[in-house]
């Protein structure tokens, strides 16, 4: 019986997908697992056309893949049985990889101790890899894999038997190199017979040692001497120390087959030591690929600190963003009524620019804090992004009550100084810089994850930069927020320009509550689009008995203490018998992609599969609780001109949904110099992604789509 090996439920799964490769764990056990005998396992990649990762020596540029496994005790995992590679010739660059589909087989050796009686086996894999067309990326993935233990397990026997077959075969006879200067003389016996008089191809396993982009007739001459095949290769520019030997592959230009091989290997001793490089460098050719690569993704390199002119860009993108977010529905009520209480303070200039500069001490602070948490929590792996806080259901459900409170407070319901000792409630009086202060976090809390407008590019700059200039950006947003509040309070001329205090300014604040419980309506939508109908209708009863507790708390007497007692006893016993539904996930059937409807979501294989054959793609990052996302999808993306312009060059539209937490789609997101929503991106096939502005017109996306060629 043939039985495929199943995924496991532990950490990770076999398949791993990105918009490059797919990588599969995949076993070889045609027998089972049998104690003291030995089984396959392999990671099986399949590119996507034109791109390739590399062997174990990559060439001029690259990095071969690494498999780290994590296997029962006592089992043995060998090192890779290479396949013969590809040389890739990039430019005046060579590389050897693999293109296409490559299995990387690695034989593990079973213990004698392993119980017979076991019915499977997992075993677990964290792979890196190095994916590049012209330009490169890093991917990992982790995988877990459920092997039967007393049934066979041989549906990738064709994949391993053709990986082997791709595998150079050890040579009988005698190899050597010379050096002479900066070449090497190779000589070779025990080649098969059929390979006299062709031409053969050197690929050296070792990095550092041989020229890789060396030219038949020019620096690399070779001829056969009856059975012996000779050659003089160039030494690599950036050689290091001789080595005692040199392990060699050869293979033929066509990969003619000859003998059952298509490679072989064999180790020379060197005789002879030839100059090591002063210093091993990048060679030219290789830096000017690095550059174009650069700039075809529009970003800096990572490792340098980002170039001053892309910091003061990102500081000026960061103050202009915290002004806009004054306009914002649940931050301007908190800004004009703290503007609005300057006309009541007379002259008194000295307290005006204290509570200035303590409410902007609330807000600089708070981004700082928010944006250091972002910082630590990727720097231990998380995959977050600006935003991060509204991916948690119980921290909207937190932000909704305390907005209603804010509102009932506003509306004249009721006055924080009631519900505190006097003694208490006199030093909150006295201290109206505390006030200040607590305003500008409340501020902050609720308006970061709009801050994505003019603030994408600097956010996403942000988090590659080091700790220092990122958190200075974070303070410039800050900065920008609290601006308007801070010259109202150091501008005499501003607290002139205010109306005379009266009866209008009681209306003002009342009138104020209604854009915060409208903020309220707005994160009760988000808990239902992470939770579900179930998860909104119980945050909408435990606001409601909030509201009741907070106006029986108003009553005087008995009345005031038995009506509340029952309130919290009623929300006591909500809280534990719904509750839950705060925090489930909601259904996931509307996400399931429906074949006749415009918008699917999104997967980056979906974005590889579509580019692939030749259709292009718009990705909408969008999520519940970004308050641009929701005015873009329903204006600009609703555009009858910008559906048209879609529908004439056949473009796939996909809606990468981040309202919870999602890895991929911040890895995606992270990919394009971003770390929040909303982004706009426009895949065309065989050209690089185009981002779009966060906040669309209908002009920008009808230009850009049609910018596309037609499809056939």
């Amino acid at each position: 019986m043939d039985t495929p090996a199943s995924s496991s439920s532990g950490a990770g799964s076999y398949v791993v997908t990105t918009p490059r490769v797919r990588a599969e764990l995949v076993a070889n056990a045609p027998d089972g697992i049998v104690p003291g005998k030995s089984i396959e396992l392999g990671l099986l990649i399949e590119h996507q056309p034109q791109w390739h990762t590399y062997w174990k020596n990559p060439g001029d540029s690259g990095l071969p893949t690494q498999l780290d496994w994590q296997l029962p005790p006592g089992w043995d995992a060998a090192e890779i049985a290479w396949p013969t590679p590809h040389p890739i010739r990039i430019g005046n660059l060579v590389n050897y990889g693999y293109e296409g589909k490559v299995l990387l087989p690695v034989k593990v050796q079973i213990p004698t101790t392993f119980a017979a009686d076991s019915t499977s086996a997992t075993v677990q894999l964290k792979a890196s890899w190095l994916v590049c067309r012209v330009e490169c990326i890093p991917e990992e993935g982790s995988f877990s894999l459920a092997i039967p233990a007393k049934s066979s397990t041989g549906m990738y026997a064709a994949d391993f038997a053709a990986a082997h077959a791709q595998e150079p075969v050890a040579l009988q006879g005698e190899s050597s190199a010379t050096v002479e200067g900066s070449k090497l003389q190779l000589r070779i016996s025990g080649l098969p017979a059929a390979l006299q008089n062709q031409s053969l191809q050197v690929l050296p396993e070792s990095a550092n040692t041989l020229h890789h982009a060396m030219e038949a007739g020019k620096d690399f001459t070779q001829q056969w001497d009856g059975a012996v095949w000779t050659a003089t290769v160039p030494l690599s520019d950036a050689r290091g120390d001789t080595p005692a030997e040199l392990p060699l592959v050869l293979t033929t230009t066509d990969r003619t087959a000859a003998g059952n091989a298509v490679a072989w290997r064999t180790v020379a001793p060197i005789s002879g030591q030839w100059q090591a490089a002063a210093v091993a460098q990048v060679s030219p050719e290789l830096a000017a690929a690095l550059a174009k690569n650069a700039e075809q993704q529009g970003a800096a390199p990572a490792a340098p600190p980002a170039a001053s002119g892309s910091l003061w860009l990102a500081l000026l993108g960061g103050l202009v963003g915290g002004l806009i977010l004054n306009l914002m529905p649940c931050v301007f009520p908190i800004l004009a009524i703290k503007v609005l209480g300057f006309a009541g303070h007379g002259n008194q200039l000295r307290e005006q620019r204290m509570a200035g500069l303590a409410y902007t001490a609330g807000v600089v602070l708070s981004f700082l804090a928010l944006g250091g948490l972002l910082l630590a929590l990727r720097a231990t792996g998380e995959q977050l992004g600006w935003g991060f806080q509204l991916q948690s259901p119980l921290v909207v459900a937190l932000l909704a009550t305390l907005f209603t409170v804010i509102g009932l407070n506003l509306a004249g319901l009721f006055e924080f100084g009631h519900f505190v000792p006097s003694s208490l409630a006199g030093k909150q009086a006295s201290n109206p810089l505390t006030n200040a202060f607590l305003s500008g976090v409340l501020a902050v809390a609720i308006a970061s994850p709009c801050t994505a407008p003019f603030m994408g590019a600097s956010m996403g700059l942000a988090i590659s930069m080091p700790a220092a200039q990122a958190l200075l950006i974070f303070a410039a947003l800050g900065i920008g927020m609290a601006l308007p509040y801070l010259l109202a309070s150091w501008v005499p001329a501003v607290v002139r320009w205010l109306p005379r205090p009266g009866a209008w300014m009681d209306t003002f604040r009342r009138a104020m509550a209604f854009p915060m419980f409208a903020t309220v309506v707005w994160l009760v939508w988000v808990l239902g689009q992470q939770s579900g109908i179930d998860g909104a209708a119980t945050l909408l009863a435990l606001l409601v008995l909030l509201a009741a507790l907070i106006w029986a708390l108003t009553l005087q007497g008995r009345t005031r203490w038995v009506l509340s007692i029952l309130l919290i006893a009623g929300g006591a016993y909500l809280i534990s018998a719904t509750g839950k539904n705060l925090s489930n996930p909601a259904p996931q059937i509307a996400s399931a992609a429906q074949p006749n409807a415009r918008w699917q979501p999104w997967s980056a294989a979906l974005v590889a599969e579509t580019t692939a054959a030749g259709r292009p793609v718009f990705v909408d990052f969008t999520a519940a609780w970004c308050v641009t996302c929701q005015y873009n999808k329903r204006t600009t993306l609703s555009n009858p001109e910008v559906l048209q312009a879609f529908d004439g060059k056949q473009v796939t539209l996909l809606r990468a949904d981040w309202t919870r937490q999602d890895p991929a789609i911040t890895a995606a997101l992270n990919q394009l110099g971003r770390s929040g929503v909303p982004v706009y991106v426009l895949y065309a096939p065989g050209k690089a992604p185009v981002v779009l502005s966060e906040v669309l017109s209908v002009q920008e996306v009808v230009d850009a789509v049609q910018a596309l060629p037609t499809q056939g």
